[in-house]
């Protein structure tokens, strides 16, 4: 099945927004044997818009579209759908009143503008796809062995509707299911993990690809079948050798993020965590708090750039006198004084220089981290340099990494 997406809006065009929606939904058509062969942006102008429809009606056998659904005047999908196809709009009542109902919901104005009547208008090929997170249903546009399948323009809105509305209609049409299970791994090079899942990687369906990644290196493993139940049953039995190949090293699956998996085992071994951060600024408590329920093991992040600030905090002004604010030591200072300033089980403490120029004979991109509990030390050093933003994103995957291999070690006993 010959497939084409298109992002309809000038925002995409003008950089104003980023087409997320095109990357995501490519990203899901495999796994129903669908082929991608085109992608196309387009604004709201309504000639380069027809043009743009009725090209892919022509060519493809299913079309993805995504925007151009709201009330406003430049909002022309369903309008070049409906000329493209030589069909008439018009207001069906049920849309209408599930329109209306939208906004007689808690909270919402209670009063519809008439404008968004225009939302409650299909073609006779086309039914409607329920939207509960926006006023704009979708359209699932099928005639002539063809299909259109129209969503909305947010992704929070594209995304639901995908998942809840369109992809179980693809799968009930598709003739095989391509499912994936993803191992994500730390500490382990992209090269290394190659090598040791190498008896494996001969296999062919199920197969093994290895991915390096911000977060790690993922080894995703892929099957083909007429049924996902079948598909499933064929990838089992490799995740399981590829698991006892790589051992601890895999800290989580698919759509795991290691903020959440981190969490996951303080919550589970009951302990508590506390951080200051400098360098970074906060982006590790950041990541940590992006999840529900973090306020079980998170304690809290002091936040310094100062020298005099960390002295305050409890860093010994010696430790800093003698190795200077961006070193091993101060660090380990550092994850002291937090966890003992708040009061946590754990401490961890990062300095660098996450940018700029070379301080104190280390250059841009040094970072320190160490993780205290009291009775130990825990230490991790690096040196990666791609900007501001990547050392710091690559310090909170290094810091996370190394209280994740200390949590491993204690639910194993290795650790009092």
């Amino acid at each position: 099945m010959r497939a084409e997406i298109i992002s309809i809006g000038t925002e995409i065009l003008l950089g104003e927004i980023t087409d997320t929606n095109a990357s995501f939904i490519a990203s899901q058509l495999p796994q129903y044997g669908i082929d991608l062969l085109y992608v196309s942006q387009v604004g709201d102008n309504p000639a380069r818009l027809e043009e743009v429809l009725r090209r892919a009606w022509e060519r493809s056998d299913v079309t993805f579209a995504t925007g151009g659904l709201g009330p406003t005047e430049d909002d022309l999908t369903r309008e070049t759908i409906a000329k493209v196809l030589g069909e008439a709009l018009e207001i069906d009542e049920e849309q209408e009143r599930v329109v209306r109902a939208f906004f007689s919901r808690p909270g919402a104005s209670g009063n519809m503008p008439e404008r968004n009547l225009k939302q409650a208008m299909l073609i006779p090929s086309a039914r409607a796809v329920p939207n509960p997170r926006g006023t704009a249903p979708g359209w699932w546009v099928e005639r002539e062995g063809r299909v259109i399948a129209v969503m909305p323009g947010p992704p929070q809105e594209m995304t639901r509707m995908w998942q809840h509305e369109i992809a179980p209609e693809l799968e009930r049409r598709s003739d095989s299911i391509l499912v994936s299970r993803t191992l994500k791994t730390t500490g382990l090079g992209e090269g290394t993990v190659d090598e040791m899942l190498s008896p494996l990687l001969s296999s062919v369906n199920p197969s093994i690809g290895i991915y390096a990644r911000a977060d790690g290196v993922h080894a995703r493993i892929s099957a083909k079948s007429p049924t996902r139940e079948e598909a499933w049953d064929l990838i089992h039995p490799l995740e399981e050798r590829a698991r006892e190949i790589l051992g601890p090293s895999v800290w989580g699956i698919d759509d795991d993020t290691l903020p959440a998996a981190v969490g996951r085992m303080l919550r589970d071994q009951g302990l508590t965590l506390a951080l200051m951060e400098s360098a970074t600024g906060g982006s590790i408590a950041s990541a940590i708090t992006d999840y529900d329920g973090s306020s079980d093991y998170f304690k809290g992040s002091l936040v310094t750039y100062a020298t005099e600030a960390k002295i305050e905090l409890g860093v010994p002004a010696e430790i800093i006198t003698m190795h200077g604010a961006i070193s091993k030591e101060t660090a380990e200072a550092m994850a002291e004084a937090a966890r003992t300033h708040l009061h946590a089980d754990l401490g961890i403490g990062i300095t660098g220089i996450a940018g700029g120029t070379e301080v104190e004979d280390q250059p841009p991109g040094t970072m320190h981290i160490a993780l205290a509990d009291g009775s130990g030390i825990e230490y991790s050093h690096s040196r990666y340099y791609q900007g501001r933003e990547a050392a710091k994103r690559r310090a909170v995957l290094q810091a996370l990494s190394l209280l994740r291999r200390y949590l491993m070690s204690r639910a194993a006993g290795d650790v009092p």
